[in-house]
């Protein structure tokens, strides 16, 4: 699966997304906690730091400009300092702000945080403060973002609303936003607000409330799975929707469309701030979509971006990068040791990582400095070192019914503590070409009394731009000489 949601992530593209919803400046102010008011029982916060991110919709526009999308902002802000570093924020991002009405009866939706850092590093959040007018817009205002809207239908890919319940998103302009998307053939997300009625959002395309948001919706308490998909069943059918996601916190998520009605769970987080993360989690689906992706993938990709939000403080982006090496980490599996298919996975990853690709290929029965000089030798031509260890049955083959000394087991597991040495594949054919075809290396690698033998593998290694080196032998060092003058050692000892 892992392979697939790489190749998902890492080609969603740059599609157009028009975001309708509350913009909001989110502003932090840092804080020593030193000592305890005289005038109350309250901590003093000496200012040691202030910062401002782009919240409410504002946090979806930035998520989706930093994993490549191209936002278009539609709403309003106030015609105040807050809306000027908002906008200069969202268009920092990449986002087209042209779309952002400036409204002088309201200010600018804010949200100041006051932080204290415990030892000058351990962040506390002790209390928000909210600048805001919730009432909705006059019907003027509404006519100049729905001209915008219908403007921006003709460029974009799709359309996501964030529901923030601060005036603009109200049930009227919500039907007539939802109305005019299908109209255009756009699919059209909703992150709801936390309300008891979702009739407002009906015929949106997707439709993406947390726990909380979905028990207050269908008015029973989601406590499991099974109330999930009862949920999501209740949702889809009463409002027209192609597909409701559910997001579960730790326990994932679940879809529910047509064709699929699944629990997709994700990896346990430690969570330090779940501010943002169904922004995220929109922004993720919405990018998903755009790329032209399946419900599932989409889901399976916002629960790993949804998990990386909520690890950092605050409305923080995640990047495409930050994804795959989500991906790539969770994938990887403790141990050098391992068979073919498992192995092949290991090196998808690194390949994904550019890194290059070294094979060698021996029996390794009894350990000894040629072999330990060969393998440093092996490790400067590339990153990763593959070694294909000769079974019992092939080295029988190849040396006789008296070898190998030490079992397959054994000697993979002293190889295996070599730092030289990443990864062990045990093949049981004579020949190593079928391995080396499995690996694919960028470098194959045998010592140097195979240059006049012929190196198998060569022909196809380099078929494909990849190369042989040959490396230098330490003279009177193999394992034939040592067990040959262990054998003569040993009679030499019991004649004595």
């Amino acid at each position: 699966m892992h392979k697939n949601l790489l190749k998902a992530v890492t080609n969603l593209g740059s599609p157009k997304i028009c975001v309708v919803g509350d913009f909001i400046l989110d502003s932090y102010v840092y804080g020593d906690a030193v000592r305890i008011s005289p005038e109350a029982p309250v901590a003093v916060l000496r200012v040691v730091e202030r910062s401002y991110a782009c919240g409410g919709c504002g946090s979806v526009v930035a998520d989706l400009a930093a994993m490549g999308g191209k936002p278009i902002c539609i709403g309003v802000i106030g015609n105040d300092p807050n809306g000027r570093t908002l906008c200069g924020l969202l268009e920092n991002a990449g986002a087209d702000t042209s779309g952002l009405i400036k409204a002088f009866d309201r200010p600018t939706i804010s949200k100041q945080r006051l932080v204290g850092l415990a030892q000058h590093r351990h962040r506390q959040q002790l209390l928000r403060v909210d600048d805001e007018c919730t009432d909705q817009l006059d019907t003027a205002t509404y006519k100049k973002i729905l001209a915008l809207y219908k403007q921006s239908l003709k460029e974009v890919d799709l359309v996501c609303l964030q529901d923030y319940d601060k005036g603009l998103l109200s049930a009227e302009f919500c039907a007539e936003l939802i109305a005019l998307a299908r109209k255009a053939g756009k699919k059209i997300l909703v992150d709801p607000a936390p309300c008891t009625d979702y009739s407002k959002y009906k015929g949106a395309s997707v439709i993406t409330p947390n726990r909380k948001e979905t028990s207050l919706a269908v008015r029973f308490p989601i406590e499991s799975i099974d109330d999930a998909k009862y949920a999501a069943e209740i949702l889809a059918e009463k409002l027209e929707l192609d597909a409701v996601v559910i997001t579960l916190d730790k326990e994932g998520a679940f879809l529910h469309t047509k064709e699929i009605s699944a629990h997709l769970a994700t990896n346990v987080r430690s969570v330090y701030d779940v501010t943002g993360a169904g922004d995220m989690v929109l922004a993720m689906i919405a990018m998903s979509l755009g790329a032209g992706l399946e419900y599932k993938t989409a889901v399976e990709l916002s629960n790993i971006a949804g998990g990386l939000e909520v690890e950092k403080f605050g409305c923080v982006t995640v990047s495409i990068d930050e994804i795959v090496n989500e991906i790539v980490s969770s994938h990887s599996k403790v141990g050098k040791i391992h068979a073919m298919e498992d192995l092949l996975g290991e090196l998808d990853i690194h390949r994904h990582r550019s890194e290059k690709i070294v094979f060698t290929n021996g029996c390794f029965d009894v350990l000894h400095r040629g072999h330990i000089e060969y393998l440093s030798f092996c490790k400067q031509q590339g990153d990763i070192v593959v070694l294909g260890l000769n079974s019992d049955r092939a080295v029988r083959q190849l040396k006789g019914s008296a070898r190998p000394i030490n079992n397959q087991h054994d000697r993979a597991a002293v190889l295996a503590a070599l730092e030289t040495v990443d990864y062990i594949v045990v093949f049981d054919d004579v020949s190593p070409l079928d391995t080396v075809k499995a690996v694919h290396p960028d470098v194959l690698v045998k010592g140097q009394d195979w240059a006049e033998k012929g190196v198998i593998g060569r022909e196809f290694v380099e078929s494909y731009g990849g190369t042989v080196n040959l490396a230098p032998l330490v003279e009177g060092k193999s394992s034939t000489d040592t067990i040959k003058k262990m054998s003569e050692d040993n009679g030499s000892a019991n004649r004595d």
